[in-house]
């Protein structure tokens, strides 16, 4: 099956995806170390590798001839100015995960590996990048004795590290709450409920906060310093509660983004991080909101919905910015932003991942409407000059 217009296949379902903090990874040249030969040419600066990300995903378990895979893939260089971003069809690794589909992923801000869930537990996969050489010598390592608290412990549906990387949290199918110390994997908050699952959850920018959304019940919210609730944020009649994001905004307060599903519409309810009441509602889509993110700059919203189809939001009034109907053939698994928020990862069942631009298109300083005027004013003079004698013989005398 060929991509659609600005997706790339790699023949597996993707569930999970994340882009990856380079400069955390890659480690640095030995020329970097700064002993210069003074009879040496002064060397070029090596160019910036390429944005990439991971991707997770595969046909489960059997022998459905689709493989388990984790793959990293770079963004393609632009093939002409103004041409939208693309990954690369080729991948710059793929790890086999042998009979194991990785579900859900999170990478560690600092490079300290990707954390997968997998259907029987969690694993960290490290990375491994020789000094002096290039991104593409990137490769990843399965580490079995790490997360040894994350064994046997069944399907995590959420899994985040926070911002700083030194907070762990996971959520079970089971409903199981864990937050854990990263990296030793002290135990800061366990929250065991049978009755429900773990839908979704987020860590404010600060790291004080832990909201979780489950299947059933309110959205909760943990003080992490002292490891107890301390908000519970209802629902209003006819509400199922999706997913959570906080924000920063440009004043460096907080907000918190709650998806919901209310009778035929999907909407995206804001709360303050102070009262935690309610500020404000918006209905986005007539289809059920499958992916949600927030821009680390804070200014985007994103969704993704199950019939295929994109959009990004403004945080401030909820307004459209990008759309794109059917972006993918399949449900979306996966909105990630990149680190600058300029670019939007998505992925789906249908085995593509793609980069949406999420930048308004430009025009380059003329407006659209000032062109249609422009034009119409020449028309205008034109027929003057072609018509003039007739024109001021009309005139009365």
């Amino acid at each position: 099956m060929a991509p659609r217009a600005g997706g790339q296949t790699y023949g597996f379902p993707i569930y999970c995806a994340s882009w990856l903090p380079l400069a955390h990874i890659i480690k640095p040249s030995p020329s970097a170390d700064g002993v210069v030969d003074a009879d040496a040419s002064p060397a070029l600066p090596s160019p910036p590798p390429p944005p990439m990300v991971a991707l997770g995903g595969g046909g489960g378990e059997g022998r459905s001839g689709v493989p388990n895979a984790l793959v990293v893939a770079a963004l393609a260089p632009a093939a002409a100015a103004g041409a939208p971003p693309a990954l690369s069809p080729e991948p710059v690794f793929r790890l086999g995960t042998e009979e194991q589909v990785p579900y859900r992923m999170a990478v560690h801000p600092r490079g300290d590996g990707v954390l997968c869930a997998f259907p029987n537990g969690c694993r960290l996969v490290q990375w491994e990048s020789p000094e002096g050489e290039g991104p593409h010598s990137l490769v990843l390592r399965s580490d079995q004795e790490a997360l040894v608290k994350l064994k046997d412990v069944g399907l995590q549906l959420a899994v985040s590290f926070s911002g700083e990387g030194s907070i762990l949290a996971t959520g079970g199918e089971d409903g199981h709450l864990r937050v854990f110390k990263w990296p030793g994997m002290e135990t800061i908050i366990e929250d065991p409920d049978a009755k429900t699952s773990v839908k979704d959850l987020s860590f404010s920018s600060d790291e004080k906060f832990l909201v979780v959304n489950r299947s059933s019940g309110p959205s909760r919210v943990w003080d992490l310093k002292s490891s107890e609730a301390v908000a519970n944020l209802p629902r209003e009649q006819g509400e199922i509660f999706g997913f959570c994001r906080f924000s920063t905004k440009s004043d460096n307060s907080q907000v918190l983004f709650v998806t919901a599903m209310q009778g035929d519409y999907g909407k995206i309810i804001s709360w303050n991080t102070t009262s935690w009441t309610r500020i404000g509602s918006k209905k986005v889509t007539r289809d059920a909101i499958s992916a949600f993110s927030v821009s680390p700059d804070g200014t985007l919203l994103a969704i993704g919905t199950i019939e295929g189809s994109i959009s990004v939001l403004g945080s401030r009034d909820m307004r459209v910015v990008v759309t794109v109907k059917k972006a993918h053939l399949g449900i979306v698994t996966t909105l990630a932003f990149s680190q600058d928020s300029r670019a939007l990862l998505s992925t789906s069942f249908d085995s593509t991942a793609r980069v949406t631009s999420t930048e308004s298109p430009k025009s380059d300083g003329i407006s659209l409407w000032s062109m249609v005027l422009a034009i119409i004013l020449a028309i205008l003079v034109y027929y003057y000059m072609q018509h003039k004698e007739d024109l001021l013989a009309m005139l009365p005398q």
